[in-house]
């Protein structure tokens, strides 16, 4: 039999086989579809008043906004202290050994470290982990800090970050967060802006202070997190301590017995470093009552929270979104499992061929993920699909169909979950139950594919640094796209017009406008910093306010929209508005494309688009358009019938997406060096570092504008 009988014969006995499926489980399905639609349609927010710009409430909340998850937890310190006594011999957090490490050589010249791990994860007990942050911040008031003094937490995400953490609300250290790529000006900055005296890092960036220090008159002790060989100390202006030493200091029964003072809801627990899309990084001050405020309405939309799940952790602990999913799982005495970006799937780009990546062992049931993670997963399987034969193709397509139309009816599919999309689950170890995407906006096929493909729900939310990364989530029940869900339940949110592009609370169908967030997890402004905080920040009736600079609109059922960014939107030279992100978005769904810039002149009559295109993809291209199969990357971004065909893959999506015409890009510019944080074009958090991009392409973008569009 030819594989296109075969594959007609696979898809009518698929089909057979789903129609006595609902004709035997039609009765109990349809019962729980129709209870799943009934509560995703529900109101789940409404204006707490008639006027046009009343603030939205959550109805769980509609009365009081939350403050706590637990009324004995008033402070973040309270939330382990909680959880010790609860899971005391259970496990807390994990990591995976590095075995070895080897460079593997690209058939383009380059030369890749790849790594081999061990094949477990390796567990500290919540007793254990109690241990350490005694030891560890008994060590560190040995060194000379007191209660409320400053200490910067600069190193990638791992165990011993959460371990200095949780010492540093035990004891009542303000913690200083940097992410670990960020470059030595905006390091500099940090450091000397809050006059820190000692400064937490890791082996691999403990060289970085070696030059540094001498630009930092106030540090007097490092101490780094050891892992692997023992870094050489001498020449620095500071004294060197490892963890582990410091940590035997705070061992010594004289500094146990050192006085603590517990902090209070109003003390400063985090001074958080903006990711410094545009220019310095900025400190964000916040409250041990911030974080437990934003904490209680996020926990509220993570159904089920408990010791039995597991969740990853490889985003940057430095980002909030992290940090206070760490934090608030620890607390509901939910297990963590480190990894990194680079390691997280078996086909990560630090993986050696053949082992396993983090996911595959540790078997998560809960991630968080920015909408970048997700698109490459996305384009993961998608590429997996297009290799596969008709007959593979064929099948997939049939199960994607079914289970779209099954899920848009409030129903499930167990029996293609098992037979299809099994392996698509297991590339991130087959037990995940939730995801939640935040950061940057999620583009509405990459969140139906998440949901369809893995088998769960994928909430989407809303939030920023200044609002402890609480705003809205959408409800686990709710499988609607494009939108981030209703305010929660520790706050509210209201718009306020913004005449400059167009948008107005009066607005119909629905109000719309700048959000402005309200409640005990707006922050306490930017340190050192009150012009800025003047500007963003305000109090009204004893509510504290954020103005966020996205623009959004409230729908039927409450929930909300992003629709724009101030900041993002360009004026063309015709008059015309163009929000560079939407665009961006629409591109980056694109399986061609990695990472996407649009630039916009406002002296010009069109934008432009600076692409990093998938390597795998733009090599397939070249062996279709008769090139030689030798030809470099590099020299294959700069090939005229390479562009020209991106180029007219850009404008049809566009188009599909129903961009106007002004929006879509008329010149693009392929780009062969990666965007990674790395390089500084993107944060941590992967959000495009605009001016910094048009900086290091400006000569790129010059020469686009130079012909007419």
């Amino acid at each position: 039999m030819g594989e296109s009988k075969r594959t007609l014969v696979t898809i009518y006995i698929f089909k057979g086989l789903g129609f006595l499926y609902t004709v035997v489980t039609y009765p109990f399905l349809a019962y729980f579809g129709y209870r799943n639609l009934r509560e995703s349609s529900k109101i789940k927010a409404r204006p707490t008043g008639d006027s046009s710009d009343t603030p939205y409430r959550c109805v769980q909340s509609f009365d009081k906004l939350t403050t706590t998850l637990w009324d004995e937890c008033k402070t973040v310190d309270d939330l382990f202290t909680r959880a010790v006594r609860l899971f005391n011999d259970q496990p807390c957090l994990g990591f995976r050994e590095c075995l070895s490490e080897e460079d593997e050589k690209q058939p383009n010249g380059k030369v890749f470290k790849k790594v081999i791990m061990a094949n477990e994860y390796q567990w500290l007990t919540y007793a254990e982990v109690n241990t350490r942050v005694t030891n560890l911040g008994s060590g560190l008031m040995a060194l000379g800090l007191s209660p409320r003094s400053r200490v910067v937490l600069f190193a990638e995400t791992r165990a011993e970050w959460m371990i200095a953490v949780q010492a540093c609300y035990r004891y009542n250290f303000t913690v200083v967060t940097l992410y670990s790529t960020l470059g030595d000006e905006a390091v500099i900055h940090g450091i000397n802006e809050t006059e820190v005296t000692h400064v937490i890092t890791s082996n691999d960036l403990l060289p970085k202070f070696k030059s540094l220090l001498s630009h930092m008159p106030k540090v007097k002790h490092i101490i780094y997190m050891e892992e692997g060989k023992k870094p050489d100390t001498d020449g620095y202006k500071a004294e060197i301590h490892s963890m582990r030493a410091v940590e035997q200091l705070g061992q010594k029964p004289d500094n146990l017995l050192s006085p603590v003072t517990k902090p209070t809801r109003d003390d400063i627990v985090i001074i958080m470093y903006t990711s410094g899309s545009t220019g310095l990084p900025k400190g964000v001050l916040i409250t041990h009552g911030n974080m437990m405020c934003g904490m209680s309405g996020q926990c509220e939309r993570i159904p089920g929270l408990c010791p039995n799940d597991i969740y990853i952790g490889y985003l940057p602990l430095a980002h909030v979104l992290e940090l206070t999913a760490e934090t608030s799982c620890i607390g509901h005495g939910t297990r963590v499992g480190y990894s990194s970006p680079q390691t997280l799937s078996d086909q990560s780009s630090k993986i050696k061929k053949g082992s396993k990546g983090d996911s595959t062992i540790l078997k998560p049931t809960l991630m968080a993920a920015v909408p970048l993670i997700m698109d490459r997963l996305y384009k993961t399987v998608w590429d997996k699909v297009t290799e596969g034969g008709r007959y593979q193709r064929a099948l997939f397509k049939f199960a994607y169909d079914y289970k779209l139309k099954s899920i848009n009816r409030g129903l499930d599919t167990p029996i293609l979950n098992k037979m299809v999309f099994k392996k698509v689950r297991a590339i991130l170890g087959g037990r995940v139950r939730l995801m939640l995407s935040g950061g940057a906006p999620l583009s509405a096929d990459t969140q139906r594919f998440m949901n369809i493909c893995f088998c769960c729900p994928v909430l989407q939310g809303y939030g920023l640094t200044e609002t402890v990364g609480a705003g809205t989530v959408a409800l686990a029940c709710d499988y609607s796209c494009g939108r981030v869900g209703p305010p929660l339940t520790c706050n509210e949110i209201k718009f306020r017009d913004w005449e400059e592009g167009g948008y107005r609370t009066s607005d119909t169908p629905n109000p719309r406008g700048e959000i402005l967030l309200g409640g005990g997890n707006i922050t306490m402004g930017y340190f050192k910093n009150k012009a800025k905080t003047d500007e963003d920040f305000f109090v009204e009736n004893g509510q504290r306010w954020f103005c966020s600079g996205d623009i959004g609109e409230f729908v039927e059922d409450g929930s909300l929209k992003i629709i724009d960014r101030k900041k993002d939107l360009v004026k063309l030279q015709a008059g015309e508005y163009v929000s560079l992100a939407k665009v961006e978005t629409v591109l980056t769904t694109i399986s061609m494309i990695d990472s996407a810039c649009v630039y916009a002149d406002s002296l010009k009559m069109f934008t432009v688009c600076l692409i990093v295109p998938n390597t795998k993809h733009i090599k397939q291209l070249a062996k279709t358009l008769g090139l030689e199969e030798s030809t470099q990357f590099e020299a294959l971004c700069t090939d005229k019938k390479i562009e020209e065909h991106i180029f007219k893959i850009v404008a049809d999506v566009c188009k599909k997406a129903k961009l106007q015409s002004f929006e879509i890009p008329k010149k693009i510019h392929l780009c062969a060096e990666m965007w990674t944080p790395d390089s500084g074009l993107v944060t941590d958090a992967f959000k495009l570092k605009r001016k910094v991009i048009q900086q290091r392409y400006q000569s790129e973008i010059n020469r686009m504008y130079m012909t007419k569009g």
